[in-house]
């Protein structure tokens, strides 16, 4: 077994590793034996000597991120195990061989015991995405492994960790593929089809998180005027259209979105004049909105907070737009909305929207609770994992 740094708590910080949770923080870190650098491998150990975990260095107040609580050679073979892990699941969920759906979430962060790491599959398309140095000190053996846990279905591999470790880190690297080549392609979700930029696009490329999501608005969406807000390239509007809306508008400030929206609309078959891209800002244009146009809208808002320093001013964006949307509503209209806020937790998004519920001095019920697909798993030992929260209401 390779000799890799030590770190030693203190004494009595060892309790969260021993209940499994991922985190270590700067703090409980008594001391680091061995020189290190950041993204390094490390064995933990308590204050008396006794091995604990096996992670790897951060310079924030996350130290370590922890990715074994047994002590292994952490090589090819053990990242392997764990890809191969993730992909039973899928298997199991009925993602990887599904005639309907071919994109879905391979590795979730902490969820798949991989912190820092996401991997989403687009059809023979594999992004990758690294939230650590760690992480990404590890994309080339990561695209190895998953062309030979996928053999002929995976074609491409792309890493598209720029954004993310710049935003983490500080660390700057430029997006690049590491198997085959080629930008756009298109992908099935519950038989619809969509386009996949992964490029250009936002995250890797397509909102994931909201397939299940996305196919509950089917049951509301017949005979509606659909408003989708914060649309991206229109996952909710192409649901809603499918499903006998009798309006679709898709609300983004990207025109490159919107332009894709307007694609997918077409890859559907949906009946021109149905559907309206609209590029503006989502606050301006509901502000500027006539009241009772539509039956059912759709607040699908990036991360407003991506910090606990900016977690109040989240909870007012929320509140604010949440409340604007209740009073345009037409009465009896269906809300749904989100929040994909990690810092903001769901009795903290509940609250937000309860206040926005008494602003607008409308009556409002809860219909469903919503939140993030089996294929963005929750480990239970880490429940900041839950990251989407969602409420479909009912306004009178």
């Amino acid at each position: 077994m390779a000799g890799y740094p030590k770190v030693i708590l203190k004494k009595g910080k060892d309790e969260a590793v021993k209940r499994f949770h991922p985190w270590i923080f700067s703090g409980a870190i008594d001391e680091i034996r061995e020189p290190y650098q950041e993204g390094d491998i490390v064995e933990v150990f308590s204050a008396g000597g006794e091995y604990l975990a096996t992670g790897y260095l951060l310079s924030g107040s996350i130290a370590i991120k922890l990715i074994t609580f047994s002590r292994q050679e952490i090589g090819k073979a053990f990242w392997r195990s764990k890809i191969e892990h993730s992909f039973r699941l899928r298997s199991d969920l009925g993602l990887t061989r599904s005639d309907l759906t071919n994109a879905y979430r391979l590795v979730h962060n902490e969820g798949d015991g991989m912190p820092g790491l996401i991997i989403d599959v687009y059809g023979d398309m594999a992004v990758l995405q690294a939230h650590s140095v760690g992480m990404y000190q590890l994309r080339e053996l990561f695209s190895e492994v998953l062309l030979e846990v996928f053999g002929d279905n995976l074609r491409t591999v792309y890493d598209k960790s720029s954004e993310s470790l710049r935003k983490m880190t500080g660390f700057r690297v430029e997006d690049g593929f590491l198997a085959g080549n080629g930008n756009e392609v298109e992908v099935s979700e519950n038989g619809h089809t969509f386009i996949i930029d992964p490029v250009t696009g936002q995250k890797t490329g397509f909102f994931l998180d909201q397939r299940e999501n996305r196919q509950l608005i089917t049951r509301y969406a017949q005979g509606k005027r659909v408003l989708n807000m914060f649309g991206y390239t229109g996952g909710f509007s192409v649901y809603a259209a499918k499903a006998g809306a009798e309006l679709v508008h898709t609300v983004d400030s990207s025109a490159p979105a919107i332009a894709i929206a307007e694609r997918n609309m077409a890859l559907n078959a949906v009946t021109p004049g149905l559907h309206t891209g609209i590029v503006a800002d989502v606050r301006n244009f509901l502000v500027s909105m006539d009241e009772g146009v539509y039956d059912l809208i759709i607040l699908d808002p990036p991360a407003f907070a991506r910090s606990v320093d900016s977690r109040k001013q989240a909870i007012n964006g929320y509140r604010a737009i949440n409340a604007l949307a209740m009073k345009k509503i037409k009465p009896g209209g269906i809300l749904f909305t989100f929040s994909c806020s990690q810092v903001v937790d769901r009795q903290m998004f509940t609250s937000a929207i309860t206040s926005a519920a008494i602003d607008s001095r409308r009556k409002v019920q809860i219909l469903h609770q919503l939140s993030q697909p089996p294929d963005h798993p929750i480990n239970i030992f880490h429940q900041e994992g839950e990251y989407l929260k969602g409420l479909v209401l009912r306004v009178e």
